[in-house]
């Protein structure tokens, strides 16, 4: 894998890592945030079908060793729509 690439914890593509949605677990409290932080992290596509099978197959939470809480997929979700919508 090249310096800068990750892989979507849903779909397994290997792309730019500016591509993704980082997604933390911030280490030793296990909360989970968007973006920031240090901590076991895991990246997602901006794509509904890969948000869709992470919240179903809880792929990020099994990533992260961490739960991941309904308002961290509905903030990703409204980041899709935004995306979509063009805002």
């Amino acid at each position: 894998m090249l310096k800068n690439h990750r892989r979507c914890v849903s779909c397994r593509r290997v792309a730019d890592r500016a591509e993704f949605w980082r997604v933390v677990a911030v280490y030793p409290s296990r909360n989970v945030q968007l973006d920031v932080g240090m901590g076991r992290s895991a990246y997602l596509c901006a794509h509904s079908d890969c948000l869709t099978a992470a919240q179903k197959k809880n792929r990020l939470g099994r990533a992260l060793k961490a739960p991941v809480a309904a308002e961290i997929y509905q903030q990703l979700l409204n980041r899709l729509s935004a995306r979509e919508n063009g805002l």
